[in-house]
Protein backbone atom coordinates (compact mmCIF):
# COMPACT_ATOMS: atom_id res chain seq x y z
CA UNK A 1 0.00 0.00 0.00
CA UNK A 2 1.22 3.49 -0.84
CA UNK A 3 0.42 5.89 1.99
CA UNK A 4 -1.44 9.06 1.00
CA UNK A 5 -2.89 11.40 3.63
CA UNK A 6 -4.67 14.72 3.42
CA UNK A 7 -5.75 17.87 5.18
CA UNK A 8 -9.07 19.29 3.99
CA UNK A 9 -9.92 22.71 5.44
CA UNK A 10 -13.09 24.67 4.68
CA UNK A 11 -12.43 28.30 3.69
CA UNK A 12 -15.12 29.66 5.98
CA UNK A 13 -12.38 31.44 7.92
CA UNK A 14 -8.68 31.14 8.65
CA UNK A 15 -7.05 28.26 10.46
CA UNK A 16 -7.27 28.42 14.26
CA UNK A 17 -5.54 26.48 17.04
CA UNK A 18 -7.85 23.48 16.67
CA UNK A 19 -7.46 23.16 12.91
CA UNK A 20 -3.67 23.40 13.20
CA UNK A 21 -3.73 20.33 15.46
CA UNK A 22 -5.45 18.31 12.72
CA UNK A 23 -3.18 19.74 10.02
CA UNK A 24 -0.01 18.95 11.96
CA UNK A 25 -1.18 15.46 12.90
CA UNK A 26 -2.06 14.56 9.31
CA UNK A 27 1.26 15.95 8.03
CA UNK A 28 3.27 14.09 10.69
CA UNK A 29 1.42 10.85 10.02
CA UNK A 30 2.23 11.09 6.31
CA UNK A 31 5.88 11.90 6.98
CA UNK A 32 6.26 9.15 9.58
CA UNK A 33 4.95 6.68 6.98
CA UNK A 34 7.20 8.12 4.25
CA UNK A 35 3.98 8.94 2.44
CA UNK A 36 2.44 11.79 0.48
CA UNK A 37 0.37 14.60 2.01
CA UNK A 38 -2.41 16.29 0.02
CA UNK A 39 -4.36 19.47 0.69
CA UNK A 40 -7.97 19.78 -0.47
CA UNK A 41 -10.04 22.95 -0.10
CA UNK A 42 -13.55 21.85 0.91
CA UNK A 43 -15.54 24.77 -0.46
CA UNK A 44 -18.77 23.09 -1.58
CA UNK A 45 -20.74 25.12 0.98
CA UNK A 46 -20.22 28.27 -1.05
CA UNK A 47 -22.54 30.59 0.94
CA UNK A 48 -20.36 30.10 4.04
CA UNK A 49 -17.02 30.49 2.25
CA UNK A 50 -15.09 33.72 2.67
CA UNK A 51 -13.43 35.20 -0.40
CA UNK A 52 -9.67 34.82 -0.21
CA UNK A 53 -9.74 32.48 2.80
CA UNK A 54 -8.52 29.54 0.69
CA UNK A 55 -5.32 31.28 -0.33
CA UNK A 56 -4.86 32.64 3.19
CA UNK A 57 -5.11 29.10 4.59
CA UNK A 58 -2.50 27.85 2.13
CA UNK A 59 -0.28 30.71 3.27
CA UNK A 60 -0.79 29.74 6.93
CA UNK A 61 0.17 26.14 6.19
CA UNK A 62 3.28 27.28 4.31
CA UNK A 63 4.30 29.52 7.23
CA UNK A 64 4.17 26.41 9.43
CA UNK A 65 6.26 24.38 6.99
CA UNK A 66 3.29 22.19 6.05
CA UNK A 67 3.54 22.02 2.27
CA UNK A 68 1.48 19.60 0.15
CA UNK A 69 3.21 17.06 -2.06
CA UNK A 70 1.02 17.73 -5.07
CA UNK A 71 -1.46 20.21 -6.50
CA UNK A 72 -4.21 21.50 -4.24
CA UNK A 73 -7.75 20.67 -5.37
CA UNK A 74 -10.91 22.68 -4.80
CA UNK A 75 -14.23 20.88 -4.34
CA UNK A 76 -16.06 23.74 -6.06
CA UNK A 77 -14.36 22.61 -9.29
CA UNK A 78 -15.52 19.00 -9.03
CA UNK A 79 -19.23 19.21 -9.77
CA UNK A 80 -19.03 16.61 -12.57
CA UNK A 81 -17.44 13.98 -10.31
CA UNK A 82 -20.19 14.40 -7.70
CA UNK A 83 -22.91 14.37 -10.36
CA UNK A 84 -21.63 11.07 -11.76
CA UNK A 85 -21.47 9.52 -8.29
CA UNK A 86 -25.04 10.55 -7.48
CA UNK A 87 -26.27 9.26 -10.84
CA UNK A 88 -24.64 5.90 -10.13
CA UNK A 89 -26.62 5.64 -6.90
CA UNK A 90 -29.83 6.76 -8.63
CA UNK A 91 -29.34 4.07 -11.27
CA UNK A 92 -29.04 1.47 -8.53
CA UNK A 93 -32.19 2.71 -6.79
CA UNK A 94 -30.32 3.54 -3.59
CA UNK A 95 -31.22 7.23 -3.33
CA UNK A 96 -34.49 9.09 -3.44
CA UNK A 97 -35.73 12.69 -3.64
CA UNK A 98 -36.91 14.27 -0.39
CA UNK A 99 -39.38 17.12 0.05
CA UNK A 100 -38.94 17.60 3.80
CA UNK A 101 -37.76 20.83 5.37
CA UNK A 102 -35.69 20.88 8.56
CA UNK A 103 -38.81 21.98 10.42
CA UNK A 104 -40.72 18.97 9.04
CA UNK A 105 -38.00 16.60 10.21
CA UNK A 106 -37.80 18.11 13.69
CA UNK A 107 -41.59 17.99 14.04
CA UNK A 108 -41.56 14.27 13.23
CA UNK A 109 -39.16 13.41 16.07
CA UNK A 110 -40.51 11.20 18.83
CA UNK A 111 -38.20 12.90 21.34
CA UNK A 112 -36.73 16.36 21.71
CA UNK A 113 -33.47 16.68 19.81
CA UNK A 114 -30.49 17.36 22.06
CA UNK A 115 -28.55 20.59 21.66
CA UNK A 116 -25.99 20.37 18.82
CA UNK A 117 -27.44 16.97 17.77
CA UNK A 118 -28.95 16.42 14.35
CA UNK A 119 -32.50 15.10 14.09
CA UNK A 120 -32.76 11.52 12.80
CA UNK A 121 -34.49 11.49 9.42
CA UNK A 122 -37.66 9.39 9.83
CA UNK A 123 -37.85 8.20 6.20
CA UNK A 124 -40.90 10.31 5.34
CA UNK A 125 -40.17 10.45 1.60
CA UNK A 126 -38.67 6.99 1.21
CA UNK A 127 -41.85 5.69 -0.43
CA UNK A 128 -42.67 8.89 -2.34
CA UNK A 129 -42.94 12.66 -2.09
CA UNK A 130 -46.65 12.71 -1.16
CA UNK A 131 -47.25 15.65 -3.47
CA UNK A 132 -44.36 17.75 -2.15
CA UNK A 133 -41.73 19.16 -4.51
CA UNK A 134 -38.33 17.46 -4.38
CA UNK A 135 -35.82 19.40 -2.30
CA UNK A 136 -32.87 17.11 -1.65
CA UNK A 137 -31.49 13.66 -2.46
CA UNK A 138 -31.02 11.11 0.34
CA UNK A 139 -29.23 7.79 0.56
CA UNK A 140 -31.55 4.90 1.39
CA UNK A 141 -29.38 3.38 4.10
CA UNK A 142 -31.32 0.16 4.55
CA UNK A 143 -31.56 -0.44 0.79
CA UNK A 144 -27.77 -0.28 0.54
CA UNK A 145 -27.31 -2.55 3.55
CA UNK A 146 -29.76 -5.14 2.21
CA UNK A 147 -28.42 -5.07 -1.35
CA UNK A 148 -24.80 -5.40 -0.26
CA UNK A 149 -25.57 -7.74 2.68
CA UNK A 150 -24.06 -5.32 5.19
CA UNK A 151 -24.74 -5.56 8.93
CA UNK A 152 -27.12 -3.06 10.55
CA UNK A 153 -24.30 -1.92 12.84
CA UNK A 154 -21.36 -0.36 11.04
CA UNK A 155 -18.11 -1.06 12.89
CA UNK A 156 -14.61 0.27 12.38
CA UNK A 157 -11.38 0.68 14.28
CA UNK A 158 -10.04 4.15 14.93
CA UNK A 159 -6.29 4.23 15.46
CA UNK A 160 -6.67 6.49 18.48
CA UNK A 161 -10.21 5.91 19.74
CA UNK A 162 -10.22 2.14 19.28
CA UNK A 163 -13.29 0.06 18.27
CA UNK A 164 -16.24 2.17 17.12
CA UNK A 165 -19.77 1.37 15.97
CA UNK A 166 -22.95 3.08 14.83
CA UNK A 167 -26.37 2.05 13.59
CA UNK A 168 -26.67 4.62 10.81
CA UNK A 169 -30.31 3.80 10.07
CA UNK A 170 -31.51 4.48 13.63
CA UNK A 171 -28.94 7.05 14.80
CA UNK A 172 -28.76 9.18 11.64
CA UNK A 173 -31.36 7.94 9.17
CA UNK A 174 -31.24 8.35 5.40
CA UNK A 175 -28.75 11.18 5.02
CA UNK A 176 -28.53 13.95 2.41
CA UNK A 177 -26.20 13.69 -0.57
CA UNK A 178 -27.41 16.77 -2.42
CA UNK A 179 -28.97 19.60 -0.47
CA UNK A 180 -32.23 21.42 -1.05
CA UNK A 181 -30.27 24.47 -2.25
CA UNK A 182 -28.58 22.36 -4.93
CA UNK A 183 -25.21 22.25 -3.16
CA UNK A 184 -23.40 18.98 -2.62
CA UNK A 185 -23.42 17.53 0.87
CA UNK A 186 -20.14 17.03 2.70
CA UNK A 187 -20.59 13.26 2.95
CA UNK A 188 -20.75 12.66 -0.80
CA UNK A 189 -18.01 15.14 -1.70
CA UNK A 190 -15.50 13.83 0.83
CA UNK A 191 -16.03 10.19 -0.18
CA UNK A 192 -15.65 10.92 -3.90
CA UNK A 193 -12.58 13.08 -3.34
CA UNK A 194 -10.82 10.72 -0.95
CA UNK A 195 -11.11 8.01 -3.59
CA UNK A 196 -10.02 10.32 -6.41
CA UNK A 197 -6.92 11.38 -4.46
CA UNK A 198 -6.23 7.76 -3.44
CA UNK A 199 -6.30 8.69 0.24
CA UNK A 200 -5.24 5.65 2.26
CA UNK A 201 -5.21 7.25 5.72
CA UNK A 202 -7.51 9.95 7.06
CA UNK A 203 -6.31 11.94 10.08
CA UNK A 204 -8.82 14.54 11.25
CA UNK A 205 -10.50 16.01 14.33
CA UNK A 206 -12.49 13.86 16.72
CA UNK A 207 -15.65 15.88 16.02
CA UNK A 208 -15.78 14.18 12.61
CA UNK A 209 -15.60 10.63 13.99
CA UNK A 210 -19.37 10.09 13.83
CA UNK A 211 -19.27 10.89 10.09
CA UNK A 212 -17.12 7.83 9.48
CA UNK A 213 -19.89 5.18 9.30
CA UNK A 214 -21.91 7.25 6.84
CA UNK A 215 -18.84 7.63 4.67
CA UNK A 216 -18.08 3.92 4.93
CA UNK A 217 -21.59 3.08 3.71
CA UNK A 218 -21.20 5.48 0.79
CA UNK A 219 -17.79 4.02 -0.05
CA UNK A 220 -19.32 0.55 -0.22
CA UNK A 221 -22.33 1.77 -2.22
CA UNK A 222 -20.02 3.40 -4.78
CA UNK A 223 -17.51 0.54 -4.81
CA UNK A 224 -14.73 2.70 -3.37
CA UNK A 225 -12.00 1.73 -0.88
CA UNK A 226 -12.25 2.63 2.80
CA UNK A 227 -9.25 4.47 4.27
CA UNK A 228 -7.80 3.90 7.72
CA UNK A 229 -8.98 6.52 10.24
CA UNK A 230 -7.37 8.38 13.13
CA UNK A 231 -9.30 11.12 14.92
CA UNK A 232 -7.24 13.64 16.85
CA UNK A 233 -8.07 15.27 20.21
CA UNK A 234 -10.18 18.41 20.08
CA UNK A 235 -9.03 21.81 21.26
CA UNK A 236 -11.71 23.31 23.49
CA UNK A 237 -12.65 26.96 23.87
CA UNK A 238 -13.16 28.80 27.15
CA UNK A 239 -16.81 27.68 27.14
CA UNK A 240 -15.74 24.03 27.14
CA UNK A 241 -16.97 23.46 23.60
CA UNK A 242 -14.94 22.58 20.55
CA UNK A 243 -12.88 25.50 19.31
CA UNK A 244 -14.33 26.38 15.92
CA UNK A 245 -14.96 29.23 13.53
CA UNK A 246 -18.65 29.06 14.45
CA UNK A 247 -17.97 29.86 18.10
CA UNK A 248 -15.53 32.66 17.42
CA UNK A 249 -12.16 30.90 17.39
CA UNK A 250 -9.40 33.37 16.63
CA UNK A 251 -7.24 32.97 13.57
CA UNK A 252 -3.74 31.66 14.27
CA UNK A 253 -1.14 34.25 15.19
CA UNK A 254 1.75 33.15 13.01
CA UNK A 255 4.09 35.99 13.86
CA UNK A 256 5.84 33.16 15.73
CA UNK A 257 4.99 30.02 13.76
CA UNK A 258 7.03 27.76 16.05
CA UNK A 259 5.02 28.87 19.07
CA UNK A 260 1.74 28.00 17.32
CA UNK A 261 3.16 24.65 16.23
CA UNK A 262 4.40 23.90 19.74
CA UNK A 263 0.89 24.42 21.11
CA UNK A 264 -0.53 22.07 18.46
CA UNK A 265 2.18 19.49 19.12
CA UNK A 266 1.51 19.49 22.85
CA UNK A 267 -2.18 18.83 22.16
CA UNK A 268 -0.96 15.71 20.34
CA UNK A 269 1.23 14.58 23.24
CA UNK A 270 4.46 15.78 21.65
CA UNK A 271 7.08 17.87 23.49
CA UNK A 272 7.73 21.50 22.64
CA UNK A 273 10.78 22.17 20.48
CA UNK A 274 13.21 25.07 20.19
CA UNK A 275 15.10 26.26 17.14
CA UNK A 276 13.68 26.34 13.63
CA UNK A 277 10.30 25.17 12.34
CA UNK A 278 12.05 22.66 10.08
CA UNK A 279 14.00 21.12 12.97
CA UNK A 280 10.86 20.97 15.13
CA UNK A 281 8.92 19.18 12.40
CA UNK A 282 11.75 16.70 11.96
CA UNK A 283 11.85 15.99 15.69
CA UNK A 284 8.09 15.48 15.90
CA UNK A 285 8.13 13.21 12.85
CA UNK A 286 10.62 10.93 14.63
CA UNK A 287 8.45 10.93 17.79
CA UNK A 288 5.10 10.54 16.03
CA UNK A 289 5.00 6.72 15.83
CA UNK A 290 5.06 6.51 19.64
CA UNK A 291 2.69 9.44 20.15
CA UNK A 292 0.10 8.07 17.73
CA UNK A 293 0.72 4.39 18.58
CA UNK A 294 1.19 3.74 14.89
CA UNK A 295 1.02 0.13 13.76
CA UNK A 296 3.95 -1.33 11.89
CA UNK A 297 3.94 -0.08 8.31
CA UNK A 298 5.83 -1.28 5.26
CA UNK A 299 5.48 1.02 2.24
CA UNK A 300 6.98 -1.68 0.01
CA UNK A 301 5.39 -5.01 1.05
Amino acid sequence: MVYTGRFAPSPTGLLHAGSLVAALASWLDARAHSGAWCVRIEDVDTPRCIEGADQAILGQLAACGLLPDGPVIWQSQRNLAYTLALQKLIDRGWVYPCGCSRKDIEAAQAQTVARHAAAVYPGTCRAGLNGQPARAWRLNVQAVQVALQLPEITTWHDRRLGPQQQNVATEVGDFVLRRADGLWAYQLAVVVDDAAQKISHVVRGEDLADNTPRQMLLQQALGLPTPTYLHTPLVLGLNGEKLSKQNGARALDLSDALSALNAAAQALGLPAQAGSVANALAAWTALWPQAAALPAYNPHP
